[in-house]
């Protein structure tokens, strides 16, 4: 897949494929099928996404197309994180203080 910045600059440089690219990312981080999934997965989404590296937006590619359950196992810290995940994008996901859950 290419990658979505010019130059690797960051968002100040992004293209208009990486700004489709991150809209269907931002899609599915939201539409996961569970209220639960859709608000871990999705306030993370929204609120890291402008300060990944095209390498973190790659892992966070592969890392939601596994299921829910896992995904928020390993941020619970439930379930053992696949070599594959872990470092510093899912060291930031177990922290939650990203979750904005309306009232």
């Amino acid at each position: 897949m290419p990658a979505p910045y010019r130059n690797g600059a960051g968002m100040s440089e992004i293209t208009s494929q990486g700004l489709a690219r991150l809209a269907r990312l931002k899609f599915r981080a939201w539409h996961r099928g569970t209220r639960e999934a859709d608000y871990m997965i999705g306030c993370f989404f929204d609120r890291f996404h402008a300060e990944w590296s095209e390498v973190e937006i790659e892992l966070f590619e592969t890392m939601i197309e596994e299921e829910d359950v896992d995904i928020m196992a390993w941020a619970l810290g439930t379930q053992s994180i696949p070599e594959q995940y872990r470092g510093p994008l899912m060291d930031r996901m177990m922290k939650l203080d990203y979750v904005d859950i309306p009232r």
